[in-house]
């Protein structure tokens, strides 16, 4: 079984290339954003007429979410233009797609009654910046495109790969003897190992069992919920660093993207369809404990 994996050398990337050696069974095909342009249609044509995968993994995408308020052109062609290309190339090679989108298509404002549950994959999305758009019109052009498609949001996505909250926050550990981190933003921290093993999960069962019922959408993240100013104050514990850390309401940090308030994901569908065991925040966390 071949399974090509575009973005390589981001944090997702990276992860699945951890992951690989474990899974034998499957040839894995790593592209960085150098080797697979996605927002390429011919250069996508070309790869995927050499290695003729059964699946593809789209883990190439356009992330700065601040970044992305000055340079919207810029996240449309990765984050929708791209997606758009990859369903065409697998719909004409018969390839399932998973790709990955994001927490950030909410706007954060459930019900009190909704939190206690989060966000399910049939509550209507309301981005409230360019990524989070960007993001929603990406799965929307999937989905108008080809049918054999699995789009999983994630959240707060972490590793030891690539640049990410927690290496940004051991890094101003070493820097500042005071660190302010908002907690009045609330969600789940992802492992990018955790949720690179659960794609690999969702192939394999699939590849036993095939069947067109359980394309779609799914959420993922661990389990748990948290503020970022909770998870800083992990990071800091589970590495055993002592620092003066401030907790600050996100009225005084202010960035050029809104960030959603509240944007916990349920996670459900993805447990009762193919049987994912989902670690909590936690303890993923000191599982890459340097």
């Amino acid at each position: 079984m071949v399974v090509l994996v575009t973005g390589s050398s981001g944090q997702l990337g990276q992860s699945l290339q951890f992951i690989a050696p474990k899974h034998p069974d499957i040839n894995f095909i790593f592209c960085s954003s150098q080797e697979l342009d996605i927002t390429n249609l011919d250069n996508c044509e070309q790869i995927f007429s050499k290695h003729k995968p059964h699946y593809c993994i789209n883990a190439a995408a356009y992330t700065a979410v601040d970044k992305a308020e000055s340079e919207p052109e810029k996240a449309r062609l990765i984050n929708v233009v791209g997606a758009k290309n990859l369903a065409e190339i697998s719909k004409n090679h018969n390839a399932i797609l998973l790709h990955i989108s994001t927490d950030f298509v909410f706007d954060g404002n459930l019900s009190p009654r909704a939190q206690s549950r989060g966000y399910n994959e049939d509550d209507l999305p309301n981005p409230t910046g360019v990524y989070g758009q960007t993001k929603l019109d990406g799965e929307k052009a999937i989905q108008k495109t080809w049918k054999k498609h699995f789009i999983i949001r994630t959240s707060w996505v972490y590793s030891q790969f690539g640049n990410n909250f927690m290496k940004t926050m051991l890094r101003l550990a070493s820097e500042r003897d005071t660190i302010s981190v908002v907690n009045d933003q609330i969600g789940t921290p992802t492992n990018a190992v955790d949720l690179a093993e659960v794609l690999v999960q969702i192939i394999l069962t699939n590849n036993q069992q095939p069947t067109t019922d359980n394309f779609g959408v799914y959420n993922f993240s661990n389990e748990g919920q948290c503020s970022w100013y909770d998870f800083a104050q992990k990071i800091f514990e589970v590495n055993n660093i002592t620092i003066n850390l401030q907790p600050i309401p996100t009225s005084s940090f202010p960035t050029p993207a809104k960030r959603p308030k509240h944007s916990v994901l349920d996670k459900s569908k993805i447990k009762a369809i193919f049987g994912v065991k989902i670690k909590c925040w936690e303890d993923s966390l000191k599982s890459i404990k340097k």
